[in-house]
């Protein structure tokens, strides 16, 4: 049952994808945000409320710096699938985990004193090497798949990937000290809305229209649903096992795409995602070794 969890969280994810791609023919990025944080607290509180937990924090800061480098991540992530072919902007967003492969192999070189003589863990070259595929995937992907006018929206979308992984090692540092997911989730839920709210005073208001607003409200419900059914998924099963299949985000997108959008993905741009993927699963592995009750990503 939690790999079934996982599946559905990925398919949630991947779905709520879809809505912003549609959304954003009528809505900016910053409306998005808004109301996906709006919809999200709404939903979140629900959850706390009928599970009896409180949303009062100790810990504010925490989750203001959490909210602030997850809303610049999500910010960057809509205005990437607006842009670019959904099964690219999905493949790139899944980058968070090759980003955090980064971080480790960067701080174990920066401690490591060569004077010592002691050898680098062997850890961190098989780390360097999933590095060295993800980005690799990247320039697979871009070159093939994106359009020379579409490349800053590409950049866009690997930045979104990035700053992910900022967000995802303070949700780490968060649940070290005991902070329940629930309670993660609704305060990033709060930074989305007043972050989209404060782009939206600068970027304005665009028409009202219920047909088109429709779009909206599957945005922020999606999005919480697939969050609790990851929570779930991680609860009721073996974490390394539920973390890889995550990555069936990918798979959905991709479908999506060609299904829905029509978008024609060349060869090279399949291998690309192909490598991503592959090197997101041997970088969940690792970490998981380093980190074995690390939180679910989120997306």
């Amino acid at each position: 049952m939690a790999a079934l969890w996982m599946l559905v969280a990925s398919l949630a994810f991947a779905t709520m994808a879809v809505c912003v791609k549609f959304a954003s023919a009528w809505f900016t990025s910053a409306e998005l945000v808004f109301w996906r944080g709006l919809i999200g607290m709404v939903t979140m509180w629900l959850w706390a409320r009928s599970r009896g937990e409180t949303l009062a924090t100790r810990y504010p800061g925490m989750h203001a710096w959490r909210s602030m480098v997850g809303v610049a991540s999500l910010g960057a992530w809509f205005h990437a699938l607006a842009l670019l072919p959904l099964a690219t902007a999905m493949t790139l967003n899944y980058m968070s985990s090759v980003w955090v492969a980064a971080f480790l192999v960067g701080g174990a070189l920066v401690a490591w004193n060569p004077r010592s003589g002691a050898p680098l863990p062997a850890r961190q070259g098989a780390l360097a090497l999933t590095v060295l595929g993800g980005f690799g995937g990247v320039l697979l992907m871009l070159r093939p798949t994106v359009e020379q006018h579409q490349m800053f929206a590409g950049l866009v979308g690997l930045l979104s990937g990035l700053l992910a992984a900022f967000a995802y090692m303070q949700v780490m540092a968060l649940g070290k000290i005991g902070e329940p997911e629930s309670r993660t989730v609704f305060y990033f839920a709060v930074g989305s809305a007043v972050a989209g709210a404060a782009g939206m005073a600068f970027t304005g208001v665009s028409d009202w229209d219920w047909l088109h607003a429709l779009w909206l409200l599957p945005v922020g419900l999606l999005a919480s649903l697939g969050q609790l059914f990851m929570t779930r998924a991680y609860s009721h099963g073996a974490t390394l096992v539920v973390a890889n299949l995550q990555y069936a985000g990918i798979v959905f997108g991709a479908l999506y795409s060609l299904l829905l959008f029509g978008d024609r993905i060349p060869l090279l741009g399949w291998v690309g995602m192909a490598l991503i993927l592959a090197s997101g699963v041997a970088a969940t592995v690792l970490r998981a070794k380093a980190a074995p009750d690390a939180p679910g990503e989120e997306h």
